[in-house]
């Protein structure tokens, strides 16, 4: 039988098993001949299983206390899957939980974190509400879970991965962390030291944790120990712990869709290999009786591709240890397509031109600025990754810097040298000034008057929007005054209700109607650089007027005329570009969600391409242009260094490659 490969993996699932103590018969129904068997067919190549679950129990052979009671004491149910697996050539990396333990929890209270009331850390809060309690890695805890660990790496060695779970920043008062805290020179009434101590006995944790399993892992790994629960952002400086990426995002478990986007344009550029799993749930981890659209599963399965990531979903396996056959129908339809795709991406890198400068201490979570700069720019077909301020831009044409960005001396600095390379920046909002308060360029083409004492104006410009519509357009933020210097070119200018509205002071239902346009400049254009006088991002995160977003649209194309690709079709479309060493490929994806409950957004349905225009900036007219995975060969036409094609189809997902 094959052995599993040492290449990253493409297609997996993250086999969750958690079962509390009293749920009998756990693997009864375990075979070792047909186990593998759905995960073949569904074209999966790793399945990440358990050794120990949230309720702190084990699923290997092992005289530890904590093997689950409903375990057959003949049975190793770890040791039969893995064996199952690798038969069938499929990786089998193993997964533990961290912070979560309900073993360690009942049997040792005092191991469990504590707030600063001294209370016990618990999901739910209520000892009578059914939730996790939280662990305390300063405390003896921890050396409980390295036994778990080193037992489990050396009875497997060597493994294909271990992935690690529930691994966030902790703070916790008990006297193990305040011990800790004092002998790092930190003050545990200190809340923001308490965070601090947190962090870094995380930090010492990993580091332990990482060298017992890299003890137990082959010459030839690509897949190492992954903590998982850690904002994506701290990559900048963890990603030296680690040799690979794993990036959970299940869009209708919480996460959304704009989540993954943006964690995957920041985690790409660190240039590890990275994975990410979304979820067969028709919500989130633990609804086993519940499945998503197949649409929805293509559509998440697509987009992980599209954005140079390699594929994986979350499943749960039953407790008597059958995978559940409706799953892998699901997984399976997703997981072909997406392998039909791959050979036409085989070493490519995904391209990006422009560079959203994010503050990484916003973790995974962007915020109304980060969040609006995504779908904005998701929109607007723009090709870009999100770094942090100390990243090296050299490789990137325009750097957009949003406005809850710090500009510091040193982010100044680095903007400064970028644009003397010949590069080009975009000023939104509050990054026009640094955190010294003053202009975060030189040589802005605006100068700044302070805060607007109107919450609320309008966007005013000559001439009408792209669709016909001759108006001025509300902007419900509050701008920045600024007044256009000799030579910029100004894009649009700000006009004003005539009154605030206020107790005293209001008209009509809502905010006053346009009362006077000023000078005052919304936007305006100068050497390289653009000037934003408003939190442009975070109003269309939080109103998504279309004006907006091409309002914005017009300041990069004031400094990045010729964009790589250019598409019409719905404005949904998600555009994303590989190059790869024969040929460029843009991805095409056109879903659309739709709310279906407060909560919940799901997509059912692939949309339609109908004569889609596609170009892409090309130095030559390209041998052939197809459309894949459905072998379509497209008629184009090269001008102006522009190759263009129309694009039909019916599949949710296609990519048009450009072949050199």
């Amino acid at each position: 039988m094959p052995e599993p490969t040492a290449a990253f993996p493409r297609r997996t699932v993250h086999l969750d098993f958690h079962n509390g103590p009293l749920i009998p018969g756990i693997g009864a129904d375990f075979d070792p001949a047909t186990f593998a068997q759905p995960f073949v067919d569904a074209a999966v190549d790793s399945v990440t299983v358990f050794a120990k679950c949230h309720h702190g129990l084990l699923y290997y052979g092992t005289d530890r206390p904590e093997r689950h009671p409903g375990l057959a004491p003949d049975l190793d149910l770890l040791a039969g899957q893995v064996e199952a697996l690798h038969a069938a050539g499929i990786r089998a990396p193993i997964y533990l939980s961290v912070q979560v333990d309900e073993w360690a929890a009942r049997e040792h209270p005092e191991w469990v974190a504590l707030d600063d009331e001294q209370r016990m850390v618990k999901w739910g809060g209520s000892a009578y509400t059914a939730g996790w309690h939280v662990l305390d890695m300063s405390s003896p805890y921890a050396d409980h879970l390295a036994e778990q660990v080193e037992e489990v790496v050396r009875r497997f060695a060597p493994v294909d991965g271990v992935f690690l779970d529930m691994c966030w920043d902790q703070p916790s008062s008990s006297r193990w962390a305040h011990d800790g805290m004092r002998r790092a020179g930190l003050r545990p009434a200190d809340a923001e030291d308490r965070k601090r101590y947190a962090r870094s006995n995380a930090l010492a944790y990993m580091r332990r944790y990482r060298d017992l399993v890299e003890k137990a892992l082959p010459d030839d790994a690509v897949q190492g120990v992954w903590f998982n629960s850690r904002p994506k952002t701290n990559l900048a400086q963890e990603h030296r712990l680690l040799r690979h990426v794993e990036v959970e995002g299940l869009p209708t478990g919480g996460w959304g869709y704009t989540y993954l986007p943006y964690v995957a344009r920041f985690v790409r550029p660190l240039g590890l290999p990275t994975l990410s799993h979304t979820g067969r749930f028709h919500e989130s981890w633990g609804d086993n009786g519940g499945f998503k659209p197949q649409a929805a599963m293509d559509y998440e399965c697509s987009q992980i591709l599209s954005l140079g990531l390699t594929n994986g979903v979350g499943d749960v396996l039953p407790p008597r240890g059958v995978p559940s056959p409706a799953a892998y129908q699901r997984i399976g339809h997703a997981f072909r397509h997406v392998r039909d795709c791959e050979p036409f991406l085989e070493g490519g890198t995904s391209v990006a031109e422009v560079a959203l400068l994010v503050d990484p201490e916003l973790g995974d979570a962007p915020g109304p600025s980060g969040t609006g700069a995504v779908r904005a720019l998701q929109q607007l077909r723009q090709q870009f990754d999100v770094v942090p301020p100390a990243s090296d831009l050299s490789a990137y044409r325009v750097v957009v810097v949003g406005e809850s960005t710090a500009v510091t001396p040193e982010v100044r600095a680095g903007l400064e040298a970028f644009r003397a390379a010949g590069g080009a920046v975009v000023l939104v909002g509050a990054a026009l000034r640094g955190t010294d308060g003053e202009p975060s360029l030189a040589d802005l083409p605006v100068d700044l008057h302070g805060p607007s004492e109107h919450p609320v104006v309008f966007v005013h410009r000559e001439g009408s929007w792209a669709d016909g519509l001759a108006a001025d357009v509300v902007l419900p933020v509050r701008p920045e005054r600024a007044t256009a210097r000799a030579g910029a070119r100004v894009l649009a200018r700000v006009a004003l209700p005539y009154v605030d509205r206020d107790w005293d002071t209001f008209s009509g239902h809502a905010y006053a109607p346009v009362g006077s346009v000023t000078d005052d400049v919304l936007v305006a254009v100068g050497d390289r650089v653009v000037a934003v006088a408003a939190p442009l991002f975070e109003a269309f995160a939080a109103h998504g007027h279309e004006q907006h977003r091409e309002l914005l649209g017009e300041a990069l194309d004031a400094v990045l005329p010729q964009p790589l690709v250019r598409a019409g079709g719905p404005r949904h479309l998600e555009t994303t570009v590989v190059r790869t060493p024969s040929s460029t490929v843009v991805h095409l994806l056109s879903y659309v969600s739709s709310r279906e409950t407060p909560k919940l957004d799901l997509v059912h349905d692939a949309f339609p391409l109908v004569g889609a225009e596609v170009s892409l900036r090309t130095d030559a007219a390209p041998s052939r242009v197809h459309l894949e995975p459905a072998g379509q060969d497209l008629d184009v036409t090269w001008a102006d260094g522009r190759a263009h094609v129309s694009v039909t189809t019916t599949d949710g997902h296609a990519m048009v490659v450009f072949d050199d």
